[in-house]
């Protein structure tokens, strides 16, 4: 099996199979980041979608210095700040799949409300602190590889999650206490 960097490279000498299986590979983490973001399963679909397309018209410029998946959550990561400063975000009625164990009815309102309060609280924030958010917290990603995908440094990384981290828990108090 070709390690990602071998893909692109295959990709960049015409090999379109190579690049599918490097779809196949990501879009659900490009679909996954976008989806938190704004919230909004189809608009997270466009995303990821044009994040690949962006990614496959760039391929002559390809040069693996990062991983392809710092690489991919940096495309995705603007076209998100993007999406932010075109159209304010819009809270959506739809949940992420359910875990595998199915809740029981309190359980999937309890989730819900708290779905809810949270995503309401990650729209409220700047679109440079929600990505930032999103990409530390729930892709798990180190302060180095959002700074490279932010194109910033790591301090700025620290600065925007402090400020993006106060503002939720501010905004967030009254739920928590509940």
């Amino acid at each position: 099996m070709l390690d990602d960097s071998e893909l692109m490279l295959a990709v960049k000498q015409g090999d379109l199979q190579a690049f599918e299986q490097i779809v196949l590979r990501y879009q659900s983490v490009a679909w996954r980041a976008a989806y938190r973001f704004c919230g909004d399963r189809t608009a997270a679909q466009d995303i990821a979608q044009e994040a690949f397309l962006r990614i496959l018209d760039a391929v002559p410029e390809y040069t693996p210095s990062a991983s392809f998946k710092t690489y991919l959550l940096r495309v995705v990561a603007h076209l998100c700040i993007d999406y932010a400063r075109k159209k304010q975000p819009e809270f959506t009625e739809d949940l992420p799949e359910p875990a595998s164990r199915a809740p029981t009815a309190e359980g999937l309102l309890m989730m819900r409300e708290r779905w809810e309060k949270i995503q309401a609280a990650l729209n409220r924030l700047t679109p440079e602190q929600r990505i930032v958010i999103i990409l530390r917290y729930y892709e798990d990603l180190r302060y180095q590889e959002i700074a490279a995908i932010m194109k910033t440094s790591e301090k700025s990384v620290e600065r925007l999650l402090a400020r993006g981290r106060s503002a939720l828990e501010h905004d967030l108090a009254r739920f928590l206490e509940e």
